[in-house]
């Protein structure tokens, strides 16, 4: 209820802000507060109420900033009631109350494919804020994002009639703009940590003190490697960071060994078996079991309530003393522990770099389809067709990943062809501007359009990321995506059959049925 009244509550912000802009005036500071402010609504980031009372009032703060501004200026404007007038109370119970108002099922619309879309269309701000926020700790930044994330957050509150097909461009006008929030976060990180490279991760430890660091941030990462630098502390990846070895400017902190885990919902699990503490850097976090309560740290926009959490201080340093504090008290691992190891580091500097072999491969007959399997995991039923999938497709075939689903099955051996592995992890659900990088590139080279490649997008479904990702390939008009295990429950059946009829997306079904209705 927090987390919708603070989306209500930004708002309220954007329309503001969009008559300071009209005026030639803007608040740079509630520009950059407000991306990771949404970025902590979106799913498995933050649970800590306390957080969301701060950010709802600094919200309205920044909002009234903005009107005491414009009337300064001899601007005055009657605002109509809504969030551009939304007094919150500072009780928490009140502010719950007070929630229930103005959630999800309160939009100011009866039609349901309407609010379908304006679901969708919040769903993705969500994600370009996840990209802009990570971009902006690097330094990057955009007004034109700014600006964007402001007018698609007040549409439907600032009085304008619009259409369905006007909902359809603005869903669509989403994924345009995460494209170039992703493009901006690739720049932060290649500029900053160098393109990633082919790299081997370990699968398994060393003795001695340890650290797990989870999440998406490089940033907090490289922090916490120069404070750990000659402690005799082994840093290890989980989740999402497993790609940050292929950084080489990551790679060269000899105590970054290798990755400990799997994906984001087994934690609760990995977790508890892990000798020293965890470090979340964003999503995607679960409710913390007793047998590690005390081992696990946040930062950045993640939170739990009583949770130690580690601020940035003013220009974005962060102290990690009390997580390297709790890694010397614990034990560590007892001794060391092989257990093989996984490529990363396929991103498109790599797979464009043995762009000639690839083509001539699929020239020659030798590769005969690219298969983008990856997205979001989770612990549903269902989940284990991905897996059965990669399985299942032909040794002419090459897989590319990216995301954390692919843990379902990242430690294949599928071997290579002329050289090239069969599987390529591409990196975080973060890089999937590499991925559409790559199919650009591999398009333009075979001379056609990215739907005419021997290509076949096979996407896991989970959190609100992968609503913008959606939309972003929707806006680049690529076609037959593979979406399961289910399809988004805030998809009406209009809105549903608009995606099929117009970009031909699918359910999942079976491995073997789809291969046979992708190869023939």
């Amino acid at each position: 209820d927090l987390q919708d009244l603070t989306a209500y509550a930004l708002r309220g912000l954007a329309l503001v802000s969009q008559k300071g802009r009209e005026t030639g005036n803007r608040l740079e500071e509630a520009d950059a507060f407000m991306p990771p402010t949404l970025f902590s609504t979106l799913t498995n980031v933050n649970f800590d109420p306390a957080y969301f009372v701060r950010a709802i009032g600094e919200t309205c703060r920044f909002r009234d900033e903005y009107k005491a501004m414009l009337a300064d200026m001899g601007h005055e404007w009657t605002w109509p009631p809504g969030p551009a007038t939304f007094d919150p109370p500072t009780d928490e119970d009140d502010l719950v109350t007070e929630a229930r108002k103005h959630g999800l099922k309160n939009y100011p619309t009866d039609n349901d494919d309407i609010r379908s879309l304006m679901h969708m269309v919040l769903f993705g701000l969500k994600g370009i804020c996840a990209y802009t926020e990570h971009a902006q700790i690097l330094g990057k930044k955009s007004t034109d994002l700014y600006d964007f994330l402001y007018d698609a957050l007040a549409a439907g509150w600032d009085g304008k009639q619009r259409s369905l097909q006007d909902w359809v461009q603005l869903a669509l006008k989403t994924g345009q703009m995460n494209v170039q929030a992703m493009a901006l976060l690739d720049a932060g990180n290649t500029e900053t940590y160098g393109h990633p490279a082919p790299t081997r991760v370990p699968l398994g430890h060393k003795a001695g003190k340890c650290i797990a660091v989870s999440g998406h941030d490089l940033k907090d990462l490289e922090m916490l490697l120069q404070q750990t630098e000659g402690k005799d502390i082994t840093v290890y990846t989980h989740g999402e960071m497993i790609p940050c070895h292929g950084y080489p400017k990551l790679k060269k902190y000899a105590h970054l060994y290798g990755n400990y885990g799997t994906a984001w919902q087994n934690q609760q699990k990995e977790f508890s078996g892990f000798p020293g503490p965890v470090l979340m850097t964003t999503n995607c976090l679960q409710r913390p079991q007793k047998a590690y309560e005390g081992n696990i740290f946040t930062t950045g926009a993640v939170g739990w309530p009583a949770m130690p959490h580690i601020p940035a201080e003013p220009g974005g340093h962060k102290d990690f003393t009390a997580v390297i504090d709790r890694a010397l008290e614990l034990p560590g691992w007892p001794a060391d522990e092989d257990k093989g190891f996984v490529n990363v580091g396929f991103a498109r500097n790599a797979v464009l770099g043995a762009a000639d072999k690839i083509i001539a491969a699929v020239k020659s007959g030798k590769i005969r389809h690219f298969f983008l399997v990856g997205g979001c995991d989770g612990a549903k039923p269902g989940r284990n067709y991905y897996t059965r999938f990669v399985e299942q497709v032909p040794g002419d075939c090459v897989v590319l990943t990216l995301a954390c689903g692919k843990y379902r099955f990242y430690d294949k051996n599928l071997g290579e062809i002329e050289g090239l592995p069969r599987l390529l992890d591409v990196g975080q659900c973060n890089d999937a501007y590499s991925a559409v990088k790559i199919a650009m590139a591999l398009a333009e080279a075979f001379d056609t359009d990215i739907n005419r490649l021997p290509l076949s997008l096979i996407i896991s479904w989970y959190e609100q990321k992968a609503v913008a990702i959606l939309l972003s390939l929707l806006h680049l008009g690529i076609q037959n995506i593979y979406l399961g295990p289910s399809l988004p429950a805030f998809l009406t059946p209009n809105v549903l059959n608009y995606l099929v009829e117009n970009y031909r997306i699918k359910p999942i079904s079976t491995p073997e049925a789809d291969l046979q209705a992708i190869l023939g």
